[in-house]
């Protein structure tokens, strides 16, 4: 089975903004794009993305996931990297548009359609360090994926960091490839080190995200995780699970969490904390590296709450729940 995300459909989305507006979208082939060498996303990194998917349910329907609050997402992402406005309409009909081209191309449950906008500056002038792009285009590429869980779910293991962050506190609400370039170097160093799967960053002591995904702890009835700030990233995983752990009558409380309280937390049986990200949607975490220390995470195997709930999700994702928050947007 090819790496998750490295095969990619033949064609693809495509609209440009130049002269202030925006082009009228085209389906085009998706293997390259023509970009001058001094543009602006390739110097001052102007560019952000989005990663959503679409499922096919039983009947051979297809539904892409949150999509509205993806498109959100992405129209917040350049707005606060100064790129040209998104038109939100006009990226909800191209996604749609290139997902119905390749509807039959969807994949059956557990693989998916992973789709993902991009939004990049492409005015050629080195001399915009500090000034934002006039021209840019946005595409949607569609990657067929399989199960994430292929080899069998393992247990992850977290080195806690209280020294660094994943990117500068600003830049935390903005899906953009810098983030994910700035959490490489120290995640390698951990992996490395310490056999960490990934970073849990927790500046001043307390916790934020991995470099790829939001944290969350639960503690009998209690599922709990950071507060929304601008320091970090809103998964709409994220959101969804805290949406179904309500649901499924669970206490949902977004606080501020210490590294000493999770430390104390973990030693708890039954505990969990897992991680939540489009991709893997939900992983468990069974081991906490502190300060050379190693703590293990209630049995230290994948939990059965994590479980439950990436269940829930997927049955809704799969066509297999009833959708009760209008999250499936039909396509074909």
């Amino acid at each position: 089975m090819a790496a998750f995300g490295s095969v990619f459909m033949p064609k693809m989305a495509l609209a440009t903004f130049e002269n202030n507006q925006w082009s009228d979208a085209q389906i085009v082939s998706s293997d390259s794009i023509s970009l001058h060498p001094g543009a602006h996303v390739l110097h001052y990194s102007s560019t952000c993305f989005e990663g959503l998917k679409a499922f096919r349910h039983e009947d051979g329907s297809v539904h892409v996931f949150r999509m509205d609050q993806n498109v959100n997402r992405f129209a917040q992402s350049s707005q606060l990297l100064s790129l040209p406005e998104v038109d939100k309409e006009q990226v909800s009909q191209m996604i749609k548009d290139v997902v119905a081209e390749y509807a039959a191309d969807v994949p059956l449950p557990p693989g998916s359609m992973y789709i993902r906008p991009t939004h990049i500056g492409t005015e050629a002038a080195v001399g915009k360090a500090a000034a934002p792009s006039e021209t840019s285009m946005v595409y949607i590429l569609l990657s067929p994926v399989g199960d994430y869980f292929a080899g069998g779910a393992k247990a992850l293991r977290l080195l806690l960091d209280e020294t660094g962050q994943r990117c500068a506190p600003h830049m935390g609400m903005i899906k953009s490839g810098g983030n994910y370039a700035s959490a490489l170097a120290p995640t390698l160093e951990a992996k490395a080190k310490y056999q960490a799967d990934q970073i849990l960053f927790c500046p001043n002591g307390y916790i934020t995200e991995t470099g790829a995904a939001n944290f969350l702890i639960v503690d009998g009835n209690e599922i709990i995780t950071k507060a929304l700030d601008s320091s970090f990233l809103h998964g709409v995983t994220r959101s969804s699970i805290l949406t179904i752990a309500e649901d499924l009558g669970m206490t949902v409380s977004e606080r501020e969490v210490s590294v000493e309280e999770l430390l104390e937390r973990a030693a708890k049986p039954g505990v969990e904390a897992m991680l939540s990200g489009t991709a893997a949607v939900l992983t468990s975490v069974g081991t906490f590296i502190h300060n050379d220390k190693e703590y293990k995470v209630g049995s230290g195997d994948t939990g059965p709450v994590a479980q439950k709930l990436r269940q829930a999700l997927n049955d809704i994702q799969w066509g297999k729940a009833p959708d009760k928050h209008n999250w499936l947007t039909k396509i074909a």
